[in-house]
């Protein structure tokens, strides 16, 4: 038995507290947190600053095994009194272990009914499980959770319910934006998607950058190359490259520098997402890439996400979603959070809203709905931005800490008279990840290996191309909408 394969069953040991619990799927979590941290330690064999996932593994184990009589005990309580049945709930939302416990004491817990809560690493996987279902008539899920961008597949295809009745009963005692609840609509007069979560991707400042700072920029309004050149100013200064992104490509579960590509850089040098992606401007964005490289940490290739970097001060500098980088932001002595940099084009941003929707023939409809009630009170609201980093949609919900400096930052974007807004990738359905391995292989090929830009570009757009006539996905923003197929240019 290998080492990972004799921790993975001494996990499933100590967390077997009750059967009620998860616990099967909480030290699965727990390994893959693992797992990402063996890679990092591989590839940073020469760095002997101790691991700060080490006692969090520790600590979340011991919390396990304290908790889990008492998390039985109250699904054993909720079942004296249930009347709203289990419900199956498919998210690809709360993947990291602590996120998944969290979702489940914090968010679900209260819940009258039973929740049964999966997460996947992807929504590509989700998607392929509500159609496969679909397909034979029949649902084995009762609530999804994913973006509303991933949510485009499922209603073009037919398989989510109306929730019209549903939205009009909630909007009696609680507000959502008008334009997250019209997104909901796709254009039809029917309601699919009521909102659950809203989030972003933004700049997290360990401090003692500041003093750095080029001559004349703001920290709030930096352009690429004034990143680039406080970089510079660091590793002269220190002898080190204190700028990160996550850049591990490994896969479903590597880092998020492919919304980078796809919200940030692309938006802010071609103002567009897809239909410029082998543009002159994107040559231009590619060559201001390498320059930002050259002052970035090269651990970045092992980053999933920027939390440890930055607390263990490997990283001074981090870009990454707002769920990855609570844990420093929740210490505003010493982080501060900030928009990503402005490019040629203006400030590229993406918005990621996070719906809530039915599947037809879902097993239990009547508890979904209670389920999406609950989820959308402001306690909930509130419970779910502390435990999984995210922005409520509700008005009025009260925040401190990360998730009111995230807020801040959110509304700067949306304020930004040269906001150039994103959403992530639409309409692809099952072809998504395949979508995401493309901007991969293009950061690899052009930032990492230093090929030919024009000659990349010429051929991960064909790649591209193929996978989006393939799904017969239109245009999304801020690219215009197309009546076939997007076109890159």
């Amino acid at each position: 038995m290998n080492p990972d394969e004799r921790l993975r069953r001494q996990l499933r040991d100590a967390l077997d507290a009750d059967p009620g619990f998860p616990t099967a799927r909480l030290s699965e979590r727990i390994m893959a947190d693992v797992s990402a941290g063996a890679r990092r330690r591989s590839a940073a064999r020469l760095y002997l600053r101790p691991r700060t996932w080490v006692p969090a593994l520790a600590a979340l184990v011991a919390a396990a095994v304290l908790a889990g009589p008492l998390i039985a005990e109250q699904a054993q309580a909720a079942g004296r009194v249930e009347f709203l049945g289990q419900v199956e709930f498919l998210s690809s939302q709360a993947q990291p272990a602590s996120e998944y416990r969290a979702m489940i004491e914090k968010v679900l817990a209260g819940f009258n009914g039973t929740p049964d809560f999966t997460s996947q690493p992807t929504a590509a996987e989700d998607i392929r499980t509500i159609l496969d279902g679909q397909s034979v008539g029949r649902s084995t899920v009762d609530l999804i959770a994913m973006t509303q961008s991933d949510m485009l597949t499922l209603q073009g295809s037919g398989a989510l319910e109306d929730l019209t009745p549903l939205l009009q009963r909630l909007q009696r005692d609680r507000r959502f934006p008008q334009q997250l609840v019209d997104n909901g609509r796709y254009d039809t007069d029917r309601q699919y998607i009521i909102p659950w979560l809203q989030a972003t991707y933004m700049l997290a400042i360990n401090k003692k950058a500041l003093p750095y700072l080029p001559p004349g920029a703001d920290v709030t309004h930096l352009t690429y190359d004034q990143l680039i050149a406080w970089g510079q100013n660091i590793e002269a200064a220190t002898g080190q490259r204190v700028i990160g992104l996550p850049a591990d490509l490994n896969g479903l579960r590597g880092g998020l520098v492919y919304r980078f590509l796809q919200g940030y850089a692309y938006p802010s040098f071609t103002g567009t997402t897809l239909t410029g992606f082998r543009s002159p401007e994107a040559v231009q964005m590619w060559q201001t890439l390498r320059r930002l490289w050259s002052v970035t940490n090269p651990l970045s290739t092992t980053y999933t996400n920027m939390q440890d970097p930055l607390t263990t001060g490997e990283v001074w500098i981090a870009w990454d979603h707002q769920a990855r980088l609570g844990q420093a932001l929740a210490d505003d002595r010493h982080y501060l959070a900030v928009p990503a940099p402005t490019g040629p084009k203006g400030l590229g941003y993406m918005s990621a809203v996070v719906g809530l929707a039915i599947p037809k023939n879902a097993p239990n409809r009547h508890g979904a709905e209670a389920l999406i009630d609950w989820l959308t009170r402001p306690k909930q609201q509130a419970a779910a931005s502390v435990s999984l980093n995210f922005s409520p949609v509700i008005q009025g919900v009260g925040l401190s800490g990360a998730p009111s400096a995230e807020s801040r930052v959110a509304s700067i974007y949306q304020s930004d008279h040269s906001g150039v807004e994103s959403v992530p990738p639409a309409g692809l359905g099952g072809r998504v990840d395949d979508f995401t391995s493309v901007y991969q292989d293009t950061f690899a090929r052009i930032v990492l290996q230093g090929e030919d830009i024009p000659t990349v570009l010429n051929e991960e757009a064909l790649r591209l191309q193929r996978i989006v006539d393939g799904a017969h996905a239109r245009c999304w923003s801020p690219d215009p909408s197309s009546q076939g197929p997007c076109q890159i240019r």
